[in-house]
């Protein structure tokens, strides 16, 4: 198994940690333990799971923390959308995080896969 910091899957997911922190600086202070907390947490879960995963050594495992990031990206989608409609952020600064959430995401996508075929043979 790979080193989890070779990964590109995992560096990406450090980049739009990096991108979510920056831009949670800008959160209104009434919201440093609602919006701001879990959109940290979310992110933050995502590489943290994919290192937990090849951690472990077992592929039943990987995958599972593997899913687990997928779904914290999803949250963070879902965190950030809520984030717009209730005026925290603007659509602007949506659409300038949203690429590295979907690259994040493409490239977790194809780890996965990756995964579950090589589970296969």
């Amino acid at each position: 198994m790979a080193n989890y910091k070779t990964l590109d899957a995992w560096k990406f997911s450090m980049q739009l940690v990096k991108e979510v922190y920056l831009l949670t600086k800008k959160f209104p202070k009434e919201e440093l333990y609602g919006l701001t907390s879990q959109l940290k947490k979310s992110a933050v879960s995502v590489p943290s799971n994919i290192a937990e995963g090849l951690g472990r050594q077992y592929k039943k495992d990987t995958l599972q923390f593997l899913h687990i990031s997928r779904g914290s990206l999803y949250e963070m989608e879902t965190l950030l959308n809520i984030a717009v409609m209730v005026e925290i952020i603007t659509e602007e600064e949506f659409n300038k995080i949203i690429p590295s959430f979907e690259k994040s995401l493409q490239v977790l996508n194809g780890f996965i896969n990756y995964n579950q075929k090589a589970d296969l043979k």
